[in-house]
């Protein structure tokens, strides 16, 4: 070791060294404990430990990939993630230098091992006046025992990585290959009172206020939202309460304040003293009382009236803690999706020919506005329980460590999505067609006479004139999987108006040999992963993990379903609209051969109320998304794009785009399936494809966990991938590596080299 260099040092040694090796956290509670402030005993792993960790590990040259992949202001949230829990693999997977495990342990022997540490970031970027990133990086409670404090230094350091500490940087501006991680790891204080206090308000940063805000208990519980605060507001001057508003508490049935008046003038007086110490307006974490307070932290005020457009908080919002995502699994598990789904049912039974042209233009007004309704809460609320996916992710690994960060990805598998359900029936339509020789002909002949837009009425007709029972029990068979599954929209289109396309995916699929699927991508099964997970977390946290793996699943089920039921909506706004529009086309108040979709509302509905008889025009698109001219000849025979490795694998095949409910039909088996993302209304297509090509990144989205239970390479992420590649482009898809080549590999020049 470096004894210029020291991986460790003690707090009480750290207020005379540059933050740039201890870290903000660390540096002011060393300050504030040669002030005489009360502050837990502890010490510091420096930035140097942590820069001979990553380099030592080769993990600098990963990150560097990791981020080169594309421009951080081109990655999605998603992609972010992802990027981020690959990272963290790689410092869960790889032990400290030996060197700095000695230095931790003799650390420890210094402080008192009956009681438990926290392990908590001190980045040299955190707690800085202009900005703050508190809430960003990991603080670990509860920890015992050197094996266990090196494991949760690791998180500390990984947390440098984070979703949303990456997207916070990309904000600010910060180089993140240039960031480090300091950690401070302290004994804890028992204490039955603790909480933050401010030296102004944060809300407005008045600083004629103190803001005291405490709960029972470890500070934790209020910072990460556990339990309801008491709250204070004071005035600095007189040192008076101006307000106190109890917290909502349950089982809590005492009127009277957690904090007495000499608790409160305590914390009254340290904020005067940081304050006076620093010259700036304290932001502090606390806990005891009166003259027992000890100093957790001290940081300045940084939301009252910031110096940049701070979004920290909106990015905290990204990763509810575990009580959160109960509560939000309950409400939308229980409440919100059941709502959802009776009202897309309600809107479904209307008999709309029977409305009246009034009614008609209601029920248009009224399936507009929930969809709408049900759009905002699709972000407010199905969005962030998304995280419980991702929860699940870091918990598993975290725990278990594999050596594929994406193992835990086989807990989600078999899971009842209306999108399985849907894929599992179109499975038994194509094996009815395969296995009947007479059906799959008369099919063939159907779909070549209905070459158009099909209509049920005349294949029905012309079944029954043919005979053809199996043809005509098949059509009847569709007609309710039709009526149960395709009452969806996709590209503003209804695609119970377009089951021709459907009718030639089954008609694909049957002709595919009925073999067993592709191996998938994890051997292990659900059950085996969960058996590896209780192992790793001991029995004493078997209920924690379970409920981790539950919400994990559910928010995962959730994810696609509300998209469908929300699509179902907007399927029933089309439907009115069509109504409408076919009433108006048949008085003249109509012209032209578009179709009606939301922005025709408006106008629909005023004709249909007998508005200023206007007469309405509805055209084609100019340019059909599924028509668009093939990309310009490069004269390049060979192409990488970089991506993100999201199912691993190499397949070589036909690019087929699929960016419209036409392209649908066109698909066929063999071909390597490129689009903007796989969405739920198109998953039937997956098990056709040899490998998947997505513009939109993430390795939780539907396609990439489809194609990785099919073990079908995918590769998403991929900048303007429906731009540029063409029908017929021959592609290869590297799912291990996340690159997509353009044009024949050249592995006879690999060969040759």
């Amino acid at each position: 070791m470096d004894s210029d260099r020291p991986v460790v040092i003690a707090l009480s040694d750290a207020g005379n060294i540059s933050e740039t090796i201890v870290g903000g956290k660390a540096t002011k509670l060393a300050q504030l404990a040669s002030a005489g402030f009360t502050v837990p005993r502890g010490f510091c792993i420096t930035t140097w430990a942590y820069q001979s960790f990553i380099e030592d590990n080769a993990i600098t040259a990963t990150i560097r990939m990791e981020l080169g992949r594309k421009p951080m202001d081109d990655m999605r949230w998603e992609e972010i993630w992802d990027v981020a829990l690959r990272i963290r693999s790689l410092f869960l997977t790889h032990a400290c230098a030996e060197h700095l495990q000695r230095e931790i342990d003799s650390a420890l022997r210094r402080l008192d091992v009956s009681k438990p540490l926290a392990v908590r970031s001190s980045s040299p970027s955190e707690d800085a006046s202009g900005t703050s990133f508190a809430g960003l990086h990991e603080s670990i409670l509860g920890v015992k025992g050197s094996k266990s404090v090196q494991e949760a230094v690791r998180l500390v350091w990984a947390s440098l990585w984070s979703d949303a500490a990456l997207l916070y940087r990309r904000e600010l501006r910060l180089d993140p290959a240039q960031s480090r991680m300091a950690v401070l790891v302290q004994e804890m204080v028992e204490a039955d009172r603790s909480g933050v206090a401010f030296g102004c308000d944060p809300r407005t940063g008045n600083k004629d206020l103190a803001i005291i805000e405490s709960v029972p208990g470890p500070c934790s519980l209020l910072v990460d939202g556990v339990t309801d605060p008491d709250r204070w507001e004071l005035d600095r001057r007189s040192r008076k309460v101006i307000a106190w508003v109890a917290g909502e508490r349950a089982g809590d049935t005492d009127d009277e304040p957690i904090l007495a008046e000499p608790d409160l003038q305590a914390i009254l007086a340290a904020l005067a003293s940081i304050e006076k110490q620093f010259q700036w307006t304290p932001d502090m974490e606390w806990c005891g009382r009166s003259k027992s307070l000890t100093v957790l932290q001290a940081r300045p005020v940084t939301t009252g009236k910031p110096d940049i457009d701070d979004k920290r908080d909106w990015y905290l919002t990204l990763r509810p803690g575990d009580a959160r995502l109960r509560e939000m699994r309950r409400r939308v598990a229980e409440v919100l999706i059941p709502q959802l789904e009776a009202e897309g049912n309600m809107l479904a039974a209307a008999e709309l020919n029977g409305y009246d042209d009034r009614q008609l233009a209601d029920a248009i007004e009224q399936r507009r506005e929930a969809l709408e309704r049900w759009k905002k809460i699709y972000w407010d609320e199905f969005i962030p329980f998304a995280h419980g996916v991702r929860r699940l992710a870091t918990y598993y690994n975290d725990a278990v460590q594999p050596e594929d960060p994406y193992e835990f990805v086989a807990l989600l598998q078999n899971q009842p999505l209306i999108a399985i359900q849907r894929n599992v029936a179109i499975a038994k339509l194509a094996q009815e067609v395969r296995l009947d020789p007479v059906l799959q002909n008369a099919l063939e002949d159907l779909l070549q006479t209905h070459s158009g837009r099909l209509d049920w009425k005349r294949a029905r007709d012309a079944s029954a004139r043919t005979g053809n029972e199996s043809l005509a029990k098949f059509i009847n068979g569709f007609e309710e999987f039709t009526d149960q599954y395709l009452d969806i929209a996709f590209g503003q289109e209804r695609l119970y108006e377009t089951t021709e396309s459907l009718l030639r995916n089954i008609s694909e699929l049957a002709r595919i040999d009925d073999k067993p699927a592709k191996a998938a991508a994890s051997s292990l099964s659900p059950r085996a992963l969960e058996q590896r997970l209780f192992a790793a977390v001991g029995g004493d946290r078997y209920e924690e993990a379970r409920d981790v793996i539950e919400t994990g699943r559910i928010s995962w089920k959730l994810r696609d379903d509300d998209n469908l039921l929300v699509s179902r909506l907007e399927s029933q706004l089309l439907r009115a609209l069509e109504i409408g529009a076919g009433r108006l086309r048949a008085s003249g108040g109509l012209v032209g051969d578009g179709r009606p979709d939301a922005k025709d509302a408006e106008s629909i509905m005023d004709c249909l109320r007998g508005g200023s008889g206007t007469v309405i025009e509805l055209h084609a698109s100019a340019i059909e998304i599924s028509k668009l001219a093939p990309c310009a000849d490069t004269g390049l025979t060979s192409r990488q794009l970089i991506g993100q490795p999201a199912s691993p694998g190499i397949a070589t095949g036909s690019a087929r785009l699929v960016q419209g409910s036409a392209d649908l039909g066109t698909f066929r088996h063999g071909e390597v399936l490129i689009c903007d993302a796989i969405q739920p209304t198109m998953t039937h297509l997956v098990p056709l494809a040899s490998a998947i090509v997505e513009r939109r990144g993430g390795m939780l989205i539907h396609g990439a966990i489809i194609a990785r239970e099919l073990g079908i390479p995918c590769v998403n992420g991929v900048r303007n991938a429906v731009e540029l590649f063409s029908n017929g482009n021959v592609v290869t898809v590297d799912g291990y590596l996340g690159i997509v080549t353009l044009g024949t590999p050249e592995f006879d020049l690999e060969l040759n080299r």
